[in-house]
């Protein structure tokens, strides 16, 4: 060789020896030194950097002569241990040399090994030289042989098949290759996940896989950076995706000279790994399992492992393998010295670097089998995604290059999307070709193609069979027939093999039939196998995985044995991931869809044949797999799981299932950080189309082509459509952008986190206009530009709909935000401008579809007229604004004559921004608020602010502080009253009048909160009320949340907005000299006390003050008290949240001695004390409410002193105190001298039996006191109430007062000397029935009625007998007995004094009696002690004894008997007649109530009789029987002459409209009817009308209920012409009438006329907003309304307002039920307005509604105000628990608890 081509090569391996060499660069000086003996190379000593060094050692010696650089290039290669490739080069330039004689000359200190020398000793270097030699010709043997091998091997994919051992491959699964598309992908983001479960990484919302990047295959080994380790490549793809034939690709291009990288090339396959069952070294692996060498196999192995960087070994179809991945060997395993390991180790530490360190592992696999191990060592992680467009023609030009109809096959898959999807799988588009050439060859293209990837599967295997059958002319079903025994064979070895988990067969494991046609048709391949004894054999398998698990599924769908547990126990999703709990060897990654697939009804006929049964049967098994879908479709799945469900409800093509399924799957489908395929996409859209219900698809991270989207255009459900993906650039909005027209029912649309730029932008814009259902647009988080951002401005305000564009988090300058605020307030439909830093939303009206208008609704023109008034809201937040920009805002506020809302908080504009956009003001419209918070503004700037007050009429308040750089200026807005205005103008806005006076006012307010201000300031301010003429409050507070609010006066009237609005309601109008102050949490020392009361009272005018929260000490208040006189104009004084002592207690109670103006004074818990004074002296009733205040005995006498002053008490509240026994002796001792005319409780203060005894002794002896209450349960009561009354009636009622046997005789001591007692009330106090007995006896009076009242558990053990028996034991004539059993009630009533009746009158109803002569005594008395008798009321009795019958019948024939109450009581039919018997002897009676007796039609035939002899019947009670239709036609007869008939109730019983209809006729002669109910029965429209006509007839109705009777609207509008002449109601229910808004609204407007109304119910009714407004309108005219309810009506906020000031003129309402609606905090508002106002109100009940702690904090504030109200309920509103907790605390009556 001549020195040119020692240069040449030289040259070539320059780099990769530097690299070398650059290690060992101590040896390399020492070799220069030798071979360049005259060259001083001392320089080189110098030069740190080590390749540096090299190349210039390098450059002298190319400098000598050639035979000297020989020698030096063979001393390189016999001393060093060089990678294989470089070795061979140089070799090969340099030849073998002699170096022999230059190595004895050498001296003794230069004889050492060089770098990585093989053998010590300088005299070994021949030896060395010769065994190096021996090793390089046997590998480069060996890598001949091994090309050779694979040329044979993988060569022409289209060539006839290989001869393996005598089997002839067919070449009939072949596929010819294109390249496939490859993504390279980021193992490291799949590294931070492993920790967390696989199935939860499919459906997470986390990162996307970032990596997207396409690459070629020779890309897959140049992209690993070298470093001398062992490189792992992880290849993954979906079934049939090309894995394997990529990696023969690989195998045969290597063969052919590419990847020169490589010396050698290995290929293992998994599935015939799995045949190993024994240990192996790394060395069998690699030569028995692969290609033995010729010869010296073991200096083969030596040069293979010298030279492992440059050695490929690739395993294909890791998810094939059955054992366990991930085991390593032991650690402490010497390289030296390998032992036998198995497949499973020997993988693992190949692909950890312990053996062959350096070289590189190529590994194949189905996306789900990813071992843990493998993602850690990974080097380079792809994904194969098969073909896309481009490969899909160029794969079907190259299938179809020899046919004419080349360019028809193309045309048909082009026009068939759903083909075209498929054939993105390279193994369908080759089964897809197969069966289009077939078609075109017969010319059969007027045949349906296939529609699902298990037809064509069908159709190839059909197809298979025609080509072979030598007369074509044969029909299918014969040719099937022909095959069939062969086929189940095969079908029957698939299922089998996948059960146990076996892919490879041996010759033995299939029948010689099954073989020949198998191997016929190309469905199994053959090759070459080694056993454990290393000897070949031929291997089987099925040429691809997916064929086997179709021919699995097959077997299992026409096979016998196979039955519909079986089924079910097959069939099930698979995901994407492997979980923990699953199987790792299972290979059915496609049967379940197989099995889907073959459940479809176009492949019943072939199933049929096939498995020789019916299509009935086949049928049958279809129906266990497609109800299994359904089943699925119900449960939770996650991403993955969606997407398989939807291939195998696609591949059954039947609709209803994918309707069913399309319904039951959520309607919102949500996928994260998965691949999809044209495939899923496709399913996807199958499924949704089918579906009823419009859907929301959410794409987050998940890599998809962009021919998906081409395939998402077919979709017409889609309502929202989400992509959120650095993937989705320019180029995939131009693709999108062809596809959203075609998705009609497309609503939203999300392109968020991509890189969108101006390209992508300007085709989404084209496509954004024909979208016209779009009505939300959210594109942040991509790469726009100030310029894109501004112009797409223009393009969307021109579209109708859209509500909402979002352009946060793309770069914008500040410039841009005020173009774009410039373009957007000109726009027309703009409604919001949001800019704050890197956010953008705007906001646009959308315009609804016109919609033709009724007459009915022409009277909400002035609503539907302000709804379409244009409101723009401007926020252009920390957008860096600053003064120089200040003019160009102001032009665009003044450009806009539509502002609401203006916020510029966040800026910089300072003290000039901010004056010269407060000097604009007067020329801009802002109907809001401008916010210009934290724009670094002083002093000058808040003062600015603030004189704005001046220059600027329609502004209302100011909200301005320097330390918290607030500067807030809320201006007059008339869409703030829009809830004033009637809804009929015509006729309501007249009777309220129309003058200006009478139009809102807003005051002015002047906020300064968070300024730090001291005590000084605030005389200052109090000094206000005094100075300032228009100042209306001034509220400080000087606590954590400091608040500083001065009010005035004078205010803005609210405009007209139309030429109508002079006739608007008008508000109440509080006084206009009403002035309050308000001082919270201030520490007021009792000389600061002095001078604020001094400056209070120089303002004639101040009605209030409220000092909460400021630790005032006794000495202060009482100073606060003795100035009260000179305060004459104060109403309110508040201290709330002030600890207060006894003794202060007892200063605030002496307040009533003080000023002869206060007539409430309340202390509640010593820390709340509420003083009302009165300006009118008419007024002389005082109350003192001293409640919770540690009041002791050591109290009450200076208490009582107190107390004693005051000549007009009239109530006394001490409850909740610590009085005792003691103290209560000593306060009713004072008793007389004390003057309360109306009231004393006493509850809660700890009174025994003993406290009892005083108190009833009180009443003996009190001369005015009409009633003593006791309780001494944990509801503990003492109340005393008073009379001015003569000889008052005298009450006692006692309650739990665990009375002992002393206790009684002390009682009824008492008692007797009670001459005025008229009713003795006793509940659970422990009466023994003797007790109860001597107590009878002991009450009498000389004159007049007492009733005595005995509620004791063991009454309701005691039959009848016993207890009348017990009743005469009382002294006068008996007038009432009742019995309530359930209750455990026995009362009797008396009359005084005693009259004895004629005893012949007695033995004549003795006589008629049936009892044994036992009872006769007994029932003489009761007839001698009731011949008065004129109630009888029993509960729970049972009639059936005779005796208990015939004493009923006994009473019932007194003659004075008025009343008779028999309930819930069991009558047998003995019972029913000896009733029927009595009544018939009632002819007085005027009411009967028989309800809850189960009384059936047959019953109220009997009764007819014994009412129709009842004249004077005025109540008939019957409700809660069972009276149906032909009850209701009896009791007609009956009724039909009852003209004094006066109340009816029918309720919850069983009639429907054919009885009311019959009950109704009967009502039009009842001219004296003022009750009737006839609730909860089948009552419905047409019965309602009737009833209603009836109706019309009775004018002196006081009260109708027909709750839960679903009469409808029709009803209620004819109830609305009757409502007129009922003047007279009183109370309406209607609950659950299904009532809507029209029907309500008419009624409500009806119920104008009845100004006795006082409980009106329309509870469960939608009467909405309308029907609510045209109440709330009705109230004005409802004066003696008590109870409204308005449960679940659909009420919200905004009627609030009208229905609180109808409220608010109802002065008797008690109780106000709006739970279940939708009132949130303007509502709570609303009412904690008019709460102060309503001095009868009790009950506000606000459950279940939107209240915030906001609103409810709002209530509790003025629920202090508010004595009367006993709860205001509000749970499960929007308050948190906490919050719950401290408003219980302020005050116990807010309620947040369900109970």
């Amino acid at each position: 060789m001549d020195d040119l081509d020692l240069h040449h090569v030289m040259a070539k391996v320059r780099p990769q020896l530097v690299e070398f060499l650059s290690h060992n660069s101590e040896w390399l000086i020492m070799k220069a030194k030798h071979f360049l003996p005259l060259v001083d190379l001392k320089y080189v000593d110098d030069i740190t950097d080590c390749k540096q060094k090299v190349s210039e050692l390098l450059d002298r010696l190319e400098n000598v002569e050639l035979t000297i650089q020989k020698q030096f290039v063979q001393c390189i290669c016999m001393e060093c241990n060089l990678p294989m490739d470089l070795e061979i080069q140089l070799m090969s330039t340099a030849g073998e040399g002699n170096l022999n004689q230059q190595q004895e000359t050498q001296s003794p200190s230069s004889q050492f090994a060089g770098p990585g020398r093989r053998r010590p000793g300088g005299n070994s270097a021949a030896i060395d030289k010769e065994s190096k030699q021996q090793r390089l010709d046997s590998a480069e043997r060996y890598r001949h042989l091994l090309i050779s091998s694979m040329h044979q091997r993988y060569r022409s994919q289209r060539a006839p098949g290989a001869v393996v051992l005598g089997q002839v491959q067919p070449p009939a699964f072949h596929q010819l290759f294109v390249n496939l598309v490859i993504r390279q992908s980021k193992a490291s983001r799949l590294k931070e996940r492993l920790d967390k479960s696989k199935e939860d990484l499919a459906g997470s919302q986390e990162a996307e896989e970032v990596a997207d990047t396409a690459v070629k295959v020779s890309d897959l080994f140049d992209t690993i950076i070298s470093s001398g380790t062992t490189k792992v490549i992880l290849l993954f793809g979906k079934p049939g995706t090309g894995k394997t034939m990529l990696m023969h690709r690989i195998c045969q291009k290597w063969a052919e000279g590419s990847f020169h990288q490589f010396l050698l090339t290995f290929l293992f396959e998994f599935r015939q790994l799995n045949l190993i069952s024994q240990k192996l070294t790394l060395k069998e692996l690699l030569f028995d399992f692969s290609l033995q060498p010729e010869d010296c196999p073991d200096a083969v192995f030596q040069h293979l492992l010298e030279n492992a960087k440059q050695m490929l070994i690739i395993f294909d179809g890791l998810d094939e393998f059955v054992g366990n991945t991930g085991v390593s060997s032991s650690p402490d395993m010497h390289p030296a010295f390998p032992r036998p390991m198995s497949i499973s180790e020997l993988f693992t530490d190949l692909c950890d670097g312990k053996l062959l360190p350096g070289c590189t592992v190529l590994v194949t696999s189905r996306p789900k089998k990813c071992p843990d191990f493998l993602l850690n060592t990974v080097d380079l992680l792809a994904e194969i995604w098969g073909f896309d467009h481009e490969k899909v023609e160029e794969y079907v030009n190259h299938y179809f290059h020899e046919h004419a109809f080349k360019e028809q096959a193309i045309a048909q898959l082009k026009n068939n999307s759903k083909l075209l999807s498929m054939c993105f799988i390279p193994a369908l588009c080759y089964i897809v070709c197969i069966c289009l050439e077939y078609l075109l060859i017969k010319q059969l293209l007027s045949v349906e193609l296939p529609q699902t990837m298990t037809q064509f599967y069908i159709q190839m295997l059909l197809i298979f069979i025609s080509k072979q059958q030598k007369e074509c002319s044969q029909r299918e079903e014969v040719q099937l027939n022909h095959y069939r025994v062969a086929i189940l064979g095969l079908c029957d070895l698939a299922l089998k093999g996948l059960e146990e988990k076996k892919l490879v067969f041996y010759v033995d494991d299939i029948p010689e039939h099954v073989k020949d046609f198998a191997s016929l048709h190309g469905l199994l391949t053959v090759f070459e196998v080694k056993r454990s004894d290393h000897l070949p054999e031929a291997g089987y398998a099925f040429v691809h995985l997916s064929l086997q698990e179709f021919f699995a599924a097959l077997c299992v769908m026409i096979s016998k044995r196979a039955d519909r547990n079986y089924l079910r126990k097959k069939f099930s999703l698979k995901s994407k991931w492997t979980l923990k709990n699953e199987a790792r060897t299972e290979f059915m990654e496609s049967f379940h869809i197989f099995l889907s697939g073959l459940s479809s009804k176009e492949c019943r006929k072939f199933l049929a044949q096939l498995s020789e049964q019916s299509e009935a049967w086949v049928q049958a098994k279809q129906a266990v797999i497609l109800q299994s879908l359904k089943k699925l479709a119900a449960t939770n799945l996650t991403g993955p799981k969606i997407i398989e469900l939807c291939h195998c409800t696609y591949e059954t093509q039947d609709l209803e299932v994918a309707q069913q399924v399309g319904s039951q799957l959520n309607f919102k489908y949500e996928f994260r950080n998965f691949r999809l395929t044209p495939l899923d996409i496709s399913a996807l859209v199958f499924v949704i189309n089918c579906g009823q219900e419009l859907t929301h698809l959410d794409f987050a991270g998940c890599p998809m082509e962009l021919d998906c989207l081409e395939v998402l255009a077919s979709c017409t459900n889609i309502e929202c459509l989400s992509f959120r993906s650095r993937k989705c650039g320019d180029e995939f909005a131009a693709v999108l952008s062809r596809t959203l027209p075609k998705i009609r029912s497309l609503k939203k649309l999300e392109l968020t986190g991509g890189n969108i730029t101006a390209l992508g932008l300007a085709n989404l814009e084209q496509a954004f206009p024909h979208c016209t259902q779009l009505e939300e647009i959210n594109l942040q988080g991509n790469r726009m530009r100030d310029q894109d951002m501004t112009k797409v401005l223009e393009v969307f305000s021109r579209m109708e709909k859209l509500k909402k564009i979002d352009l946060s988090h793309n770069d914008i300058s500040t410039e841009a935000v005020l173009v774009l605020a410039k373009r957007a307030i000109v726009c027309p439909n703009v409604t919001e401008l949001h800019i704050r830093g890197d956010t953008i939303i705007i906001l646009f009206s959308g315009h609804p579809e016109k919609v033709p208008r009724s007459a009915s609704l022409r009277k909400k023109t002035i609503k539907e007229n302000a709804a379409q008034m244009r409101h723009v809201m401007l926020r252009l937040q920390d957008c860096s604004l600053d003064s120089r920009h200040t003019e160009e805002i102001a032009a665009v506020l003044r450009g806009c004559s539509q502002l609401s809302e203006v916020d510029l908080s966040g800026n910089r504009l300072g003290d000039e921004g901010c004056r010269q956009l407060v000097g604009s003001l007067p020329e801009v419209q802002i109907s809001k608020c401008l916010d210009l918070s934290n724009n670094r503004i002083s002093v000058d700037g808040i003062c600015c602010v603030l004189n704005s007050m001046n220059t600027c009429l329609n502004l209302v308040e100011i909200e301005a502080s320097l330390h918290h750089q607030t500067a807030i200026l809320k201006f007059e807005g008339a869409e703030a009253f829009a809830s004033t205005h009637s809804r009929d103008t015509s006729s309501y806005g007249d009777q309220l009048g129309g003058n200006e006076s009478q139009k809102p006012v807003i005051p002015r307010r002047i906020r300064l909160s968070g300024n730090q201000i001291s005590l000084s300031t605030v005389f200052c301010l109090a000094q206000a009320l005094s100075l300032l003429e228009r100042i209306k409050t001034v509220d400080i507070s000087l606590g954590k949340a400091e608040l500083i609010l001065l009010t005035f006066q004078e205010g803005v009237r609210v405009r007209n907005t139309r030429r109508s609005a002079g006739r608007s309601l008008a508000l109440p109008q509080p006084s206009g000299n009403d002035r309050c102050f308000r001082l919270r949490e201030c520490m007021v020392r009792p000389e600061d006390m002095d001078k604020l009361c001094q400056i209070l009272a120089g303002c004639t005018e101040l009605s209030e003050i409220d000092l909460s929260k400021n630790a005032l000490n006794d000495e202060s208040i009482q100073r606060l008290l003795m100035f009260l006189p000179r305060l004459h104009g104060l109403n309110l004084l508040s201290i709330r949240n002030n600890k207060l002592s006894p003794r202060c207690t007892l200063l605030l109670a002496n307040s009533i001695n003080l000023c002869e103006r206060i007539r409430e004074v309340e202390v509640r818990c010593s820390e709340n004390a509420f003083l009302c004074l009165a300006n009118n002296m008419k007024i002389q009733e005082i109350s003192c409410r001293l409640t919770s205040c540690n009041i002791g005995p050591n109290e009450i006498q200076d208490l009582c002193k107190i107390l004693e002053q005051c000549d007009h008490l009239a109530e006394l509240d001490l409850s909740g105190n610590q009085l005792g026994n003691e103290g209560l002796r000593c306060l009713l001792a004072n008793l007389p001298q004390m003057h309360v005319s109306h009231l004393m409780n006493l509850s809660h203060n700890n009174i025994s039996q003993h406290g009892v005894m005083h108190l009833i002794n009180a009443l003996t002896t009190g001369r005015n006191v009409s009633e003593v209450q006791v309780s001494l349960c944990a509801e503990e009561t003492s109340l005393i109430k008073f009379t001015s009354e003569d000889e008052p009636k005298k009450i006692l009622r006692l309650t739990k007062c665990n009375f002992q046997e002393e206790h009684f005789l002390q009682l009824c001591s008492l008692l007797e000397k009670c001459n005025y007692l008229t009713e003795y009330i006793s509940a659970k106090n422990s009466m023994t029935m003797s007790a109860v007995e001597n107590l009878l006896r002991a009450l009498r009076k000389s004159l007049g009625t007492l009733r005595i009242s005995i509620d004791e558990p063991w009454v309701c053990d005691k039959d009848l007998l016993t207890l009348l028996e017990l009743a005469v034991q009382v002294q006068g004539n008996i007038i009432e007995i009742t019995i309530l059993k359930n209750k455990g009630l026995l009362k009797v009533g008396e009359e005084f004094p005693y009259r004895m009746e004629k005893m012949e009158d007695v033995v004549s109803r003795l006589n008629q009696c049936e009892l044994e002569a036992k009872h006769l005594y007994f029932l003489q008395r009761v007839i001698e002690k009731c011949t008065q008798l004129q109630e009888l009321r029993w509960s729970h009795i049972d009639l059936n004894n005779t005796e208990a019958a015939t004493l009923a019948h006994a009473l019932l024939s007194l003659p004075e008997l008025k009343k008779l109450e028999l309930t819930s009581s069991t009558i047998m039919p003995n019972g029913i007649r000896q009733l029927v018997a009595g009544l018939q002897q009632c002819h007085g009676l005027e009411e009967l109530n028989l309800g809850f007796l189960k009384l059936d039609d047959t019953a109220i035939q009997m009764l007819v009789p014994s009412i129709c002899k009842m004249p004077s019947l005025k109540r008939l009670i019957l409700n809660n029987n069972n009276i149906g239709n032909e009850g209701c036609i009896h009791l007609a007869e009956a009724l039909k002459d009852s003209h004094r008939l006066e109340e009816i109730n029918l309720s919850l019983n069983k009639f429907e409209d054919a009885g009311l209809v019959k009950i109704g006729a009967t009502l039009l002669e009842m001219q004296n009817l003022k009750k009737i109910n006839f609730s909860g029965n089948n009552i419905g429209p047409v019965g309602g009308e009737k009833l209603i006509e009836a109706l019309s007839h009775c004018k002196q109705v006081e009260e109708l209920l027909l709750a839960r009777t679903v009469v409808g609207d029709k009803a209620a509008a004819q109830l609305s012409l009757c409502l007129p002449g009922m003047c007279h109601l009183k109370i309406l229910h209607l609950q659950s009438n299904g009532i809507s808004s029209l029907g309500g609204t008419q009624m409500a407007r009806a119920l104008v006329k009845c100004h006795q109304l006082e409980e009106i119910s329309l509870s469960e009714n939608n009467i909405g907003e309308e029907g609510t407004h045209a109440l709330s309108e009705g109230l004005l005219h409802f004066p003696q309304l008590r109870r409204i309810e308005l449960k679940l009506c659909e009420i919200g906020d905004g009627v609030s307002k009208r229905l609180a000031f109808g409220f608010s003129q109802c002065p008797f309402i008690e109780e106000i039920i709006l739970s279940w609606n939708h009132l949130g905090d303007d509502s709570a508002f609303e009412l904690a307005e008019i709460l102060p106002g309503m001095t009868k109100l009790r009950i506000l009940d606000l459950d279940k509604n939107r209240i915030s702690a906001c609103g409810a904090s709002r209530l509790a504030e003025e629920l202090t105000k508010c004595c009367g109200i006993q709860v205001i309920r509000l749970w499960n509103n929007a308050i948190a628990k906490d919050v719950e907790e401290n408003l219980m605390r302020q005050d116990s009556r807010l309620h947040f608890s369900f109970f």
